[in-house]
């Protein structure tokens, strides 16, 4: 298994377990999509790759419709995707990345985290040598496609990891690939189950179970924070092989 599908494995999509976070999080990423490309997913590629993920996280029909109707309203929101990027205690690199439609009480209250957990906020950038900045696609693996075969074919389009996880076939791409990676596989008849985007740590720091507790406090506090939409850090999870 390939570093990116062992990190993702254990990592789990923790923030993905509470139903209203996660549906709070989709909304505003449809939000977000329909006010770049539009309401109609046959011309909005990314929107209709958010109606898959949220038809895979269960969240409710209306509550989509709800949401790009709210989009194109006069009186809806205008959120902006704001990266924050510091260290928490014990040299723990943590990226925050947040949908706000108030940028100085969103970077207030991340500050306000990071110093309260004895950490800092850095500059925009900062971190970026830390992670692997990836599109993740899942899909429905396709009848007489070997795995090999189309991991070779992808190659050209930026797929730089292809794993099996049982159920569904999982891509890895460069971040700047995803709109090459999601053409073709709908060209090619492919079923895009999701597609996410994630931050690949390049190097893991391993704690004790004094000091792992003290970051997801803090993971915990981000996440609760409703302008949050995603917290990635380079803390080794307790169930990795170590």
């Amino acid at each position: 298994m390939g570093r990116a599908f062992e990190y993702r494995k254990a990592r789990k999509m923790k923030r993905w377990g509470n139903m209203a976070r996660t549906f709070t999080k989709l909304g505003k990423e449809i939000s977000i999509a329909v006010k770049a490309s539009g309401p109609d997913p046959d011309s909005n590629p990314r929107l209709r790759v958010l109606m898959q993920n949220a038809k895979a996280a269960n969240m409710p029909k209306e509550n989509v419709e709800r949401a790009i109707k709210k989009a194109i309203s006069k009186d809806a929101g205008d959120y902006k995707e704001v990266v924050y990027e510091g260290y928490g205690p014990y040299g723990i690199a943590i990226v925050v990345e947040t949908a706000t439609d108030n940028p100085t009480r969103t970077v207030a209250n991340v500050r306000s985290y990071f110093n309260k957990a004895g950490g800092s906020l850095g500059t925009s950038g900062s971190l970026t040598f830390l992670f692997d900045h990836k599109c993740v696609f899942k899909i429905k693996q396709k009848e007489g496609v070997s795995l090999e075969d189309l991991e070779l074919e992808l190659i050209d389009y930026g797929v730089d990891e292809l794993e099996n996880d049982g159920e569904e076939v999982v891509l890895y791409g460069e971040f700047e690939s995803y709109n090459n990676i999601q053409h073709y596989l709908e060209e090619n008849g492919f079923e895009i189950t999701s597609a996410e985007f994630e931050r690949i740590p390049n190097d893991m720091k391993q704690l004790d179970a004094e000091q792992r507790a003290s970051i997801e406090k803090l993971i915990e506090r981000f996440e609760e924070d409703e302008d949050v939409q995603n917290v990635f850090h380079n803390m080794q999870e307790e169930n990795e092989d170590e």
